[in-house]
């Protein structure tokens, strides 16, 4: 279990692996309790500064990711750290393409890219993944 987000966190999504991230909209306030000690934010435009390590990778709303290769790469950092660091993942409104990164993440953490947004959106939010291109990215991450 990863000891890293504490329980009841809001937009914390737990993996299989006991991996967790937290999703959220950067529209909103930062919730309270710990900061993340990384994060990448999904945007269309650069995102503010914070005062921990982050990525950003460019994503226009309701769009697919502008750079597909280094995506992959980013979001494998991310599941990697999620195992010992707080990771969040964020995007302006935290459901679409914050929903397809988690998707992405439950990937890599071992969740068949065929069950993966079902996933997000029963143990994160129910409206995550917003777009048919946005389910169809997910299965395409995961090689089908």
């Amino acid at each position: 279990m990863n000891p890293t987000w504490p329980e009841g966190t809001p937009g914390l999504l737990r993996l299989p692996s006991g991996r967790t991230v937290r999703g959220r909209a950067l529209r909103r306030p930062v919730p309270d309790g710990p900061d993340p000690e990384f994060a990448v934010y999904l945007l269309g435009e650069r995102p503010p500064e914070v005062a921990w390590e982050a990525e950003w990778l460019r994503w226009p709303d309701f769009r697919l990711p502008a750079e597909p290769e280094r995506v992959r790469t980013v979001l494998r950092a991310a599941w990697e750290r999620a195992g010992v660091e707080r990771v969040e993942l964020a995007c302006g409104g935290g459901r679409g393409r914050t929903g397809t990164a988690l998707a992405c993440l439950a990937v890599l953490d071992g969740v068949p890219a065929g069950e993966a947004v079902a996933y997000v959106r029963r143990h994160y939010d129910r409206r995550a993944v917003e777009t048919p291109w946005q389910k169809r990215y997910v299965r395409r991450f995961g090689g089908g």
